[in-house]
């Protein structure tokens, strides 16, 4: 099928469909500067093992270099801005084609772009807390204190250890996660826009819609189930999907 077919049959699936939603993995934010975390040569797993560096066991057990490590990277999230993709989501949700978005990202780019209805299961670089008291601050007071010198961050209250509230590996899936298996119960439309579809227990999120869109890349182990795949740049993708739809984009 030529890309320009692709395309149409596209629409087709979003004017067909009354219950649509989309899942983001890390490939919707490169076209944003942000590298995802598979691809060769340039993915961020490729650079350094997860398991070693991102996880709850690697933040207790060395908490200096957990964020020697990860916040220079989590930093730079904050000055990205959204994409075609990312726009076009929230527009498709304006133009009631597109219920929400559940993403794995913590770049808080959805939210940027306009999108009301987001669940981020991996969480989100907005807050911090407390591993022993629990209190809650700003992210950006974790910043603050590293860029300061005070490594690891410590909470003002007990001096215990900050961490992010993000669902590092070796943590339990949180709120969002748990919601948006019961917000997509019904899902005739899932669009999946840059995620390998490897990450479990979101890569199972597919198995909710009756029909599935896979816009990515590369190729993901979903495709063989899929209705129709686009190995594109997502944010042409969309470009397009709107003029198609006779929709002024951002």
């Amino acid at each position: 099928m030529k890309y320009e077919e692709k395309i149409d049959a596209f629409v087709n699936l979003l004017k067909d469909s009354s219950r649509t939603f989309s899942l983001t993995g890390a490939g919707i934010s490169t076209e944003s500067g942000i590298p995802d975390y598979r691809s060769p040569g340039t993915g961020l797993w490729n650079k350094f093992d997860p398991m070693k560096v991102a996880c709850v066991s690697a933040l207790r057990r060395d908490p200096a270099a957990f964020y020697q490590n990860n916040l220079k990277r989590w930093t730079t999230y904050s000055g990205a801005e959204p994409n075609p993709a990312h726009y076009a989501l929230a527009q498709l949700e304006r133009e009631g084609l597109l219920i929400g978005v559940i993403t794995q990202n913590i770049d808080g780019l959805h939210r940027k772009a306009g999108s009301k209805r987001v669940w981020e299961v991996h969480g989100h670089l907005r807050t911090c807390h407390c591993f022993d008291c629990k209190n809650s601050y700003p992210f950006e007071i974790l910043i603050n204190q590293f860029e300061s010198g005070k490594n690891p961050p410590r909470c003002e209250k007990c001096n215990g250890v900050l961490r992010p509230d993000i669902v590092l590996f070796e943590d339990s899936m949180g709120d969002d996660y748990l919601q948006a298996t019961k917000v997509i119960s019904g899902c005739q439309l899932l669009i999946v826009v840059g995620s390998s579809l490897q990450v479990y227990p979101v890569a199972s999120l597919p198995d909710y819609a009756r029909q599935l869109v896979i816009i990515n890349q590369d190729e993901t182990p979903w495709d063989s189930q899929a209705d129709l795949v686009i190995n594109e740049k997502s944010g042409q993708v969309f470009i397009d999907t709107l003029a198609a739809l006779g929709i002024k984009g951002q």
